[in-house]
This record gives C-alpha cells, structure tokens and sequence, in this order.
C-alpha cells in the first residue's frame, strides 16, 4: 500500500533535483554546489529502494541528469551516454568490487582502468573517414546538443585523424574542461571587462562550449581528454580488449587522454591510486573532483552490462567536497598589516575540503556587492587545498526574510582611524599607519630599516620582541628605551643594548626625505618621498598642501597624491608625526634650488648593471640631486641608460629602442661637470 507522505517526499526530491539538473546543465548556473546535489541524490535513491513501487519512469534516478537545450540542434546518441555511480570511501568502492565478483559467479582480482574525474562537460565527437563530423553534449543521455562549430574551436581537438588505420565512423568520448591557469586569467578578463566572473572552471568551461558564436568559444583556453569509446563502425584492424589500451589506441589517432591515466589490480591498489592522485591533486593543472574506476576487460563489461541510468561496470569515487552549503551567520572586518580590511564571514561550522570550517573570507567590499550576500543567507563555501575558504556564492531562493545587509565600517575596528577607498581600488585600508595597533610590527620595522631611519642594530626580530612586550606602541618609543630595558631582551647583552640606544640617538638627525619614506605613506618610496620634500622644503607645507598642489610634485600623479593628502589628514598620524619631533628628531633645512642646480630637471635616468666606484643607490641620489628622475623600467620616455657591469636585458631593450647608453666613466664625468 502506498504511503502518501512519502509519494510527497519523493515528488520534492524529484523536483528539487530537477530543478538543479536544468540550472546545472542547461542554464550553466548552478545554485548549489555537487555536494549538496550527491546528498539529495542518495537520500531519493534510499527512499526508493525501500519502495521500488514508487519509482516513477521519469525519476532523475532513471534517467542521466540533463536535457538539451532549444538554443542547439537536437542530436541522438546512436549509442546513450550514461552516468557513473558513486562511491564517496574506499569501503563503498571495495563494497563495488565485491558486487562485480559476486555478479560474475566467480572469485578473481579484478584489473581495473583508474582516471582522474575530470571536472568539465561530457562530450561525444564523431569522426567519419577520419574527419570530425559531429560534437554534441551529453545532454539526458539519449538527446544532446549539436556543438560542433564550437568543439572545433579546441585547440587540442584534432579535425582530422591521424594515420589510416581507424574506423570508418568512430565516436570518441571525453571532457572538456578548462585548466586552472586559464580559468584564472579569464576571469581576470571578465572582471577588467566589468562583467560576471565564474564560480568555477567547470562552470567556465560549460558556458564556453555552449556559446553561440563560436568565436567566443574560441577565445577561451578550453581543452579536451578523451575517456572512452562509444560507436564503431566499418572494417580495421581489432580494437583492443582493455579499455586502457583503447586509450592508447586513440593517442596513435592524435586523441588527447589524460596522463594521470594508470591501471590497478585489485581494490587496494585502487585505494593506493586514489590516494595518491587526491595528493597531487592541488597540483595537477586541471580540477578534478574524484577518480573513475572502470573494469578494464571489455569483453567483462559487456558481461556485466547496465542498470537504468549507469554501467554496473564502472564507478566514480569522489574526493570530500571541495564546496558546501552552510549559513553566514556574521561579518567581522580584520585588518591586515598593510592596514587591509578584510571582511570575513562566521559561518555555521561545516566540513569541507577535509576540515571543518567555521569562518572564510570575503574578500573586499567590491565582493560583497557582487555576490549580493546578507547575514543570515545560506551560502556556498569552497576550500580547495590549502587554500583559504571562501564564500563563492548565495544560495538565493532560501534567503531568510530578516536577513541583513552587511555594512563596510568607515572606522578602522582595531584603532579607530579612518578607511581610505580609493576610486579603482579594489581593498579599503585603514589609514592609522604607525598609530594602528594591527600594523604596528611592519611599520616599526619599516620605520627603523636601513633606507628610513636606518638604526643600526634594531632589526626585525628585535623589533617583534619589543612590540609584542608592550615596550614601544609607536616610534617615538624607540627613542626612550634605556640600556637596561634593551640588555633583557633575547641575544643582547649590555654592550649590544648600549651601541643601541647610541645608533637611537644619531638616528635623531636625519633628511627630510629619509623622515617622509620611515612614515610608510602608501606608495610614497625613496624618490617620491624625495620629490616631494625638494618640492615643498618643509614639513608643515607638505602637511597643508591639498590635492592640486601635490600633483604638481614631479612624479606624483593622482593615487599618490590621494595617499599623502589622507595620510596627513588623518589625526593619528599627526599625533605620531609631534611625538617624533618631541623626542627630537630632526633634520637639517632644505634651500630651494634654482634651475641652474637642477640641470637635468625633466631627464630619466635607468641603472642597470654593478658599478665600479659608487653603488646604484649613491648614484640615484646624485642624479635626483641634479633634479633627474630615476626609473627601474626602461620605456620610449627614457633619456639615459647608465649600463655598468654584467647589465643584461635592459641594455638590449634600450639599444633595441634608441636610448641613449652612458658607462660609469660618462657618468662619473656628468657628475663633475654639474659639480
């Protein structure tokens, strides 16, 4: 007797996996990841087995999941493409093997054909005379779609097979997928484009193939593996009896297969295998999501033959999922050591990737308005390898109705400085700089290195030790450290202490520029922080000086500009800026120069190469000192090149685009003419 309440379980499953299924392969956009698709499979295909009477002809477990859409001719499969089974632990897959001896009636080990499950859409190209003819999805096994201009397009496809020695008709099987490499660079693309970015490169790799216009399809870095054979036809030699040697075979006729490809006999070394390919598995150069073990004596297979919508010979043993579903429960904003805020969500713990993860990045605040995401929402969590989880997409259809938006602060959540958004800018940064207690240890380090203050001694370990003892909370503390606070510290006796708190006091007098490039404004290295003190000759202009005035600095553009006016408009920094003084820092004053000390004014300099009588640093300063502008990159715009020795490729480039190449000795001479 039917039981009504589960009827009604069935039909939501049913719908449910429907749902996905068009949304998976027929829209190319997802909504929930494999893992929670394989979840509710297994629970429909439970229920089902304890009421076999309910099974209904159209049930997705009948059936390969799919359907071809109406924008592409319909093909017929002349042979269907089924599914796999899956396994998801090496006691499910040795429970398979079990299944296959005891089917046959007889006890042996099984040799079986391991491939990697490559993460892509299933194809079938069909060569006549050796000429590919027709491509076509999978579609719902029967019925597929005709995408033949487009599979063309693939650069590793051949149009034509190799040799003589083929089938007259002979349909290859396999993926298209897009590797790692290649996703990454398109989705680059796409976001400097301003449009959708993929969650995926299977979602990639689907969306490329089944493009109208096949010169979209061609743009894109798609590949092709071949795993099996379906239809032959016409007279040749035997095909192989393994279906490994079947591959083989498809190699001689310039088919692609996979190089991860290996045979194993047995269910442990099936496991062995599995292992193995789950370890190189983050450095293969293409996504898989598990392996396909196939029964490798074709004359076995076709003894063992198939159930409604798989081969009883043949199963998938998937890798725990990459990607989950779970529920964002808040947001909290970190800060970075370059005074990144990142928001990072707190999510209800789930296992993914082989670990439980209750927390994952956001990103920046251009991500969370691209993914729509609010508190409260279910979202899809990815963790590929070591890599750190993400949120990669909002399960939008179970939104919750007192979800909340998530607000980017305007304050810095660890000292209270303002964000600075600039415009094109992806990452909002606190500007707290020396003052924030989450970018201390790098800004004290900065501060005291050698082209800043240059306090001989103070080094990054030493540095680390004092701020994680709470001795200096800002650079002005450096300077009030005694001998005694300074011998206690790890390897340093009275003597290192002592040399110390002297190197501390002639670090006091420095030059302007040295003082601005220690206060690590953003971008503002050695030759900005020189351009704008020769620019503005003291502190207190620099500090007043707005927008306008500090683009007309020589190399200073409008980020640059944006950076100083933000950073001396923010009241901690001043604060850290008076302390400095306070403690006695100081520099000797800047006279104008006039055009005649500034010959070279509007020239570029590039060094390349080891200089005999001066090093590149002393050399750079002279050359900014006689107003040139030095460069790291040879360009069209450059005037001189000073090439010394060993100078390699950026000789060539300058010879290559007429610049004019000074030695040292010609250099050394513009030095004393200028004198």
């Amino acid at each position: 007797m039917n039981n009504p309440d589960v009827a009604k379980q069935l039909d939501v499953l049913r719908s449910q996996l429907n749902d996905y299924n068009y949304q998976y392969y027929v829209l190319d956009d997802p909504s929930v990841p494999d893992a929670e698709y394989d979840r509710l499979m297994r629970e429909l295909e439970a229920l089902e087995e304890k009421h076999p009477e309910l099974i209904s002809h159209d049930s997705p477990t009948q059936k390969v999941s799919g359907q071809a859409s109406d924008a592409f001719t319909p093909v017929q499969h002349e042979v269907p493409m089924l599914s796999l089974d899956n396994a998801f632990a090496d006691e499910e897959f040795s429970a398979f093997d079990k299944r296959i001896q005891d089917r046959l009636k007889r006890s042996w080990t099984v040799e079986y054909s391991c491939e990697p499950k490559l993460d892509g859409l299933a194809v079938s190209i069909l060569y006549e005379q050796g000429l590919l003819v027709r491509a076509a999805t999978r579609g719902d096994g029967q019925v597929g779609e005709n995408i033949t201009n487009n599979v063309k397009t693939i650069a590793n496809v051949p149009l034509r097979l190799r040799g003589n020695n083929y089938p007259q008709r002979l349909e290859v099987r396999g993926e298209v997928f897009m590797p790692k490499q290649g996703f990454e660079k398109l989705n680059e693309q796409q976001k400097a484009a301003d449009k959708k970015v993929f969650v995926n490169p299977r979602n990639a790799a689907a969306g490329s193939l089944r493009q109208l216009d096949p010169k979209i399809t061609a743009s894109r870095p798609l590949l092709f593996y071949a795993y099996s054979v379906g239809l032959v036809e016409g007279e040749v030699e035997a095909l192989a009896n393994r279906h490994s040697e079947r591959l083989q075979q498809l190699t001689i006729w310039g088919l692609p297969v996979c190089k991860e490809i290996d045979t194993a006999l047995g269910a442990q070394q099936c496991h062995d295998y599995f292992a193995k390919i789950g370890q190189q598995r983050d450095d293969l150069s293409y996504e898989i999501d598990g392996v396909v073990f196939k029964v490798n004596d074709i004359e076995v297979q076709k003894e063992l033959g198939f159930v409604a919508r798989a081969p009883r010979w043949a199963i998938a043993q998937k890798f725990p999922a990459q990607e989950q579903m779970t529920k964002l429960l808040e947001v909290e904003f970190q800060v970075g050591r370059t005074g990144a805020i990142t928001p990072v969500a707190r999510l209800d713990p789930v296992f993914v990737g082989g670990v439980t993860v209750s927390n994952a990045t956001l990103h920046n605040q251009d991500e969370i308005h691209r993914l729509g995401v609010k508190k409260g929402d279910t979202v899809v969590i990815r963790r590929a390898g070591d890599v750190i989880p993400q949120v990669v997409s909002v399960v939008s259809h179970l939104r919750p109705e007192d979800a909340e938006n998530i607000v980017f602060p305007e304050h810095c959540p660890v000292c209270e400085s303002n964000i600075e958004k600039l415009e094109g800018e992806a990452v909002a940064r606190c500007t707290g700089g020396l003052f924030c207690g989450a970018q201390r240890k790098e800004a004290m380090k900065h501060f005291a290195s050698r082209k800043a203050l240059d306090v001989d001694g103070l080094g990054d370990k030493l540095v680390e030790q004092l701020v994680d003892q709470k001795l200096v909370k800002g650079p002005a503390d450096f300077f009030k450290l005694d001998v005694a606070q300074l011998a206690n510290m790890e390897r340093m006796g009275e003597k290192s202490a002592s040399n110390l708190v002297n190197a501390l006091i002639t670090a006091k007098t420095t030059t302007l520029p040295k003082f601005l490039y220690s206060l690590g404004i953003r971008e503002v290295g050695e030759t900005t922080a020189a351009n704008l003190a020769n620019h503005f000759l003291n502190l207190e202009a620099l500090k007043e000086a707005s927008l306008e005035q500090l683009q007309e600095v020589n190399d200073v553009g409008v980020i640059v500009a944006q950076h100083v006016f933000h950073f001396f408009r923010e009241q901690h920094n001043l604060e850290v800026i008076n302390d400095l003084l306070d403690v006695g820092l100081n520099w000797p004053s800047i006279e104008a120069k006039s055009e005649d000390q500034q010959p070279l004014n509007g020239q570029t300099f590039v060094l390349t190469g080891t200089l005999q009588t001066m090093d590149r640093n002393q050399a750079k300063a002279q050359l900014q000192g006689l107003g040139a502008k030095v460069s790291g990159s040879i360009s069209a715009k450059t005037h001189f090149l000073v090439a010394g020795e060993k100078a390699g490729s950026k000789l060539t480039k300058a010879q290559d685009l007429g610049v004019e190449v000074l030695t040292e000795e010609e250099l050394i001479h513009l030095f004393t003419q200028y004198s």
